[in-house]
């Protein structure tokens, strides 16, 4: 992290104003960081979505051409979805590939955690 330095003090004024902006950030870091681990296991469980539905496509002796052919997709896209270097995939992209390799994807909501 960058130091800032200032060429001149800070007036009573101002080291309250960041005085008190310290404090704020200081209360909310902990719900920030909570929502933030919240998220990442959620991309941890697209992660093992993916990895659920290659081995399907696998275990079922599909290649990427085949499957191309089954959902329509290209297959630059679907090396890239299970690689996971395409990072947001669309329901509509899940539940294509899900079909053509013999799945059902299930969508679940669930109420939210107090913060």
């Amino acid at each position: 992290m960058k130091r800032i330095v200032r060429d001149r003090l800070l007036t009573a004024e101002e080291a309250t104003k960041y005085k008190a902006i310290r404090h704020q950030v200081a209360q909310e870091l902990p719900s920030l960081a909570s929502r933030h681990h919240q998220r990442m296991a959620a991309l941890d469980q697209l992660q093992e979505i993916l990895r659920q539905l290659k081995a399907a496509r696998e275990a079922k002796g599909l290649s990427l051409a085949d499957l191309r052919e089954l959902t329509g997709m290209d297959r630059s896209a679907l090396s890239k979805l299970e690689t996971g270097r395409r990072a947001n995939p669309t329901v509509e992209t899940l539940v294509r590939y899900a079909e053509a390799v013999g799945k059902r994807l299930l969508v679940i909501l669930a109420d939210a955690e107090k913060q």
